[in-house]
């Protein structure tokens, strides 16, 4: 059996949609976040499968930005959840009204 772009673009959609039913079902901000990472690296997948399908390397510099800015969403999401986590021990993503001074 040959390995082609199709396999991966399947199982990039079974990545992604595993983090989006976790963004929507739950309610932990730790876990809404990492289910947001999973998604990411479900774009990055089918960029990669994608690029690999075409012997281009297009797919693979937008796989570098994506993750320079999914870098920058762990750092000021896990500000975000550090800090709500620090008030209140079982938070959920509606107390983010807490912080506000």
């Amino acid at each position: 059996m040959e390995l082609t772009p199709m396999w991966y673009l399947a199982l990039s959609a079974m990545v992604f949609s595993i983090g989006a039913v976790g963004v929507l079902i739950r309610r932990n901000p730790l876990i809404m976040f990492m289910c947001v990472e999973l998604m990411l690296n479900a774009v990055n997948l089918t960029f990669v499968g994608l690029a690999w399908g075409r012997n281009d390397i297009d797919g693979m510099v937008a796989v570098f930005f994506v993750l320079v800015v999914a870098a920058a969403e762990v750092v000021v999401g896990l500000a975000i959840v550090v800090a709500i986590m620090r008030r209140r021990d079982l938070a959920t993503a509606d107390d983010i009204s807490v912080l506000r001074g």
